[in-house]
């Protein structure tokens, strides 16, 4: 569906992206992170055609962006960090106006706007102007306006930023409804939010592409160590001094109490020892109760640290 080939951007001497290179199916949701600075919002322009790349080209459906921008920009729907919204407007009034930009046919314009408004929930502040609506609102009445004209590729910019949790979970299982018919590009600060969401992962720093694949994937390529979570009934000390004398165990490391009368253990071992076995006869051994035994896979807070850290290479 996106053909991104060899997308360069330099702003002067200095290199915004440097050869990026990344194909997006149709259908698939994708997360997009990096560190501030790192390129994304550049990325993401030159992918809507709001600034061209120094080198490379874009193709949306085929289409290239720079040689045949209106057709290709028809095929996308955008939402910025900040919503383009005319507070002094109603909903429908809005809405009615992106129909218009958009070059939406008249005979199809109330049809769309009650289709797009029922499937983000508006309908009942279509007539309220958008300055008195509430954060979460307004950024529906955002959402809306990328989904006028039908378009196949969504690209949202931090979609969730200054919602409550509520609201949050709200938007996050509308996007995930809208992905069941358009390919969408999620940026979000929001680590948790992007695992929740996308299908898969890109993580930019520096200009380039250093981590892709399914949180799944990028976990299992960046471990260097198996960690294992318990949960023990006994005295913390004596568990920590029975866990810590194991052989191949790296690291002990106390989780906190979340019933009374155990305390919660991370347990991390070599990359190639499988832990698990031992720890039950060693702890079962010396009377432990182990009430709880996971294994615990690098989330993607600890693969994004991982990759853009200095000094660190990257994970493809």
């Amino acid at each position: 569906m996106i053909e991104i080939e060899n997308v360069t951007k330099r702003y002067g001497d200095q290199v915004a992206l440097d050869g990026i290179n990344l194909t997006i199916e149709k259908g698939e949701i994708l997360g997009l992170l990096g560190p501030n600075g790192a390129g994304k919002s550049t990325a993401m322009n030159i992918l809507t055609g709001y600034i061209s790349a120094t080198e490379g080209n874009v193709k949306i459906d085929g289409i290239d962006i720079l040689k045949n921008p209106e057709e290709a920009k028809k095929k996308i729907g955008y939402l910025p960090e900040i919503p383009p919204l005319y507070l002094d407007m109603t909903v429908e009034e809005y809405l009615k106006f992106v129909h218009r930009i958009k070059k939406v046919k008249s005979a199809a314009i109330e049809t769309s706007m009650t289709r797009i408004m029922s499937l983000v929930k508006i309908l009942d502040v279509r007539k309220r102007l958008i300055k008195n609506l509430s954060k979460g609102y307004k950024q529906r009445v955002g959402l809306a306006q990328a989904l006028v004209g039908e378009p196949e590729v969504l690209v949202l910019d931090e979609p969730t930023v200054g919602l409550d949790p509520k609201q949050i979970i709200e938007i996050r299982n509308l996007i995930q409804t809208i992905g069941k018919t358009c390919t969408i590009i999620l940026s979000s600060h929001i680590l948790s939010e992007v695992s929740a969401i996308c299908h898969r992962v890109i993580i930019i720093n520096k200009g380039i592409i250093v981590a892709s694949g399914t949180p799944e994937e990028l976990s299992r390529k960046i471990n260097n160590s198996n960690k294992v979570l318990l949960r023990i009934k006994g005295a913390k000390q004596d568990i920590y001094e029975s866990i810590k004398e194991m052989e191949d165990v790296k690291l002990v490391k106390e989780q906190g109490v979340h019933e009374p009368g155990t305390v919660d253990m991370l347990v991390e071992a070599n990359k190639d020892t499988d832990i698990r076995e031992t720890l039950f006869r060693t702890l079962s051994g010396a009377g432990f109760v182990i009430l709880m035994m996971k294994s615990k896979d690098a989330d993607l807070e600890e693969i994004f640290l991982e990759v853009t850290t200095e000094n660190k290479g990257g994970v493809q």
